[in-house]
């Protein structure tokens, strides 16, 4: 049987592929695995404890049934449930910390479009679990187990009113106010329609919110991180100083400066490296970054005399490498960012606080400080209805090694197989988008030959 788990939990379409009894059974594995590593503990009065877990999610309607579902299997697996409501996951992740759970569930298809869905376990302290751990939950579902009863099912309870504790901690993040500055911000008509708003007035910036108004099928429905062409129009209509747009979970974050023009999570990363590796906060002064970092974003932070650590695609491998290594900065050219300061995952109002704050503070607008990255062209070929597996196939194996001899220091090619479809993603970034774009058709047509 395939995983279920995939590169951010568990995600399908509602009702189809993720179905009220898979996440009901998911749940009770997960209280299980996470509930038997460490709770249950005698008190003092020797009565047995019950876990306790947080449960968020965005507002696509399918979370109204799923909510349900993970909450049921929770509490009859004997674990307290506190229901968040709406609320971005890296809330539900702090929150998990804060309020001291045993473990934490988003439901949350990030910024797919609304008949999706997903559900994503978070441990103690607000972590993502590890591929070891997934395989666990996944292999205790369907087991025999002893059903508590009577006064050992779990009780559930609303807790709607921690959303100011997430806000409250973000802001205290910050160093000074944001007093002066226009800002636009896009929800996504998602999970940070509330909070993100809110923060960003409480800091002091003027600010206009659009993609706000979620109704539960129009998240991420031509808004978000992945739809930036509104939040261009509005920043540049408006004569505002910058926009930040989220994705359905605000997870992550991307910018747009004053001139409409984007800033991605590279740039963004960047100049966050930069202003702590000035102030001496930037842990070893390195950041941890993906293998799909544009090798502009390399290029700048060895200017800057930063080091720059890679990882496999995947904001959790990121994670894991700072937390193994002591680093507490990195992310993806996504958006997906994390200051491990501050939060256990990626954090797109944190992010674009701490972005808004190095703007205040340096008197220099978005577009001076995104400058200190120039992105090389970098062209992207999803060749579809392969075989993944061949990925290593010899020709395309000789043919990469030929195109990185042609692009030499200032490109490179990256080959990479989807981790859920039958597709294989051909990246190469060249000093002209011309030189990428005939490198990357001329490996994408040597897939199509080799990998099927």
């Amino acid at each position: 049987m395939a995983r279920l788990f995939g590169t951010d939990g568990v995600r399908g379409v509602a009702g189809r592929d993720l179905t009220a009894e898979i996440a009901m059974a998911l749940s009770v594995a997960a209280a299980h695995v996470l509930g038997d590593a460490g709770v249950f503990a005698a008190t003092g009065s020797g009565r047995r404890q019950r876990p306790v877990a947080v449960v968020g999610r965005d507002p696509r309607a399918s979370g109204e049934f799923l909510e349900a579902a993970v909450v049921a299997g929770l509490a009859s697996s004997g674990v307290d449930v506190l229901r968040l409501g709406v609320l971005p996951t890296p809330a539900v992740a702090h929150l998990t910390a804060a309020l001291g759970a045993d473990l934490g569930v988003m439901l949350s298809a990030s910024h797919n479009a609304a008949p999706d869905n997903g559900i994503k376990f978070l441990a103690r302290g607000g972590f993502k679990l590890s591929d070891a751990v997934e395989d666990e939950i996944e292999r205790r579902i369907g087991e025999d187990w002893s059903r508590p009863v009577g006064s050992a099912v779990g009780r559930v309870r609303d807790a709607y009113g921690e959303a100011d504790r997430y806000i409250s901690h973000v802001l205290t993040t910050v160093n000074g106010q944001l007093d002066g500055l226009n800002v636009v911000v896009d929800c996504a008509h998602g999970a940070a329609h509330m909070v993100a708003p809110e923060a960003l007035l409480r800091a002091g910036s003027r600010v206009e919110a659009i993609g706000a108004r979620p109704d539960g099928l129009n998240i991420n429905a031509g808004y978000g991180s992945t739809h930036l062409d509104k939040l261009q129009q509005v920043v540049v209509s408006r004569g505002a100083d910058m926009g930040i747009a989220y994705d359905g979970d605000a997870d992550r974050c991307l910018a747009v400066d004053h001139t409409g023009a984007i800033v991605d999570g590279d740039q963004i990363m960047a100049i966050l490296a930069a202003d702590m590796h000035a102030k001496g906060s930037l842990a070893k002064d390195t950041v941890v970054a993906t293998v799909m970092s544009n090798l502009g974003f390399k290029l700048a932070m060895r200017e800057a005399g930063i080091n720059v650590i890679e990882t496999a695609v995947g904001d959790r491998y990121v994670l894991e490498r700072m937390k193994s290594e002591g680093y507490n900065l990195g992310g993806e050219q996504s958006g997906h960012v994390i200051m491990l300061d501050h939060a256990t995952t990626g954090d797109g109002l944190l992010t674009s606080l701490h972005l808004l704050s190095v703007v205040a503070n340096s008197g220099r607008s978005l577009r001076e400080l995104a400058s200190i990255m120039t992105p090389l062209p970098q062209i992207l070929i999803n060749v579809k209805d392969v075989d993944r597996g061949k990925s290593a196939a010899d020709e395309l194996t000789v043919a990469v090694a030929e195109a990185e001899a042609e692009l030499g220091e200032t490109g490179r090619v990256l080959i990479r197989p989807s981790g859920t479809e039958p597709m294989i993603r051909v990246m190469v970034e060249a000093s002209s988008e011309d030189q990428a774009t005939k490198v990357a058709e001329r490996l994408a047509e040597v897939v199509r030959v080799a990998c099927v």
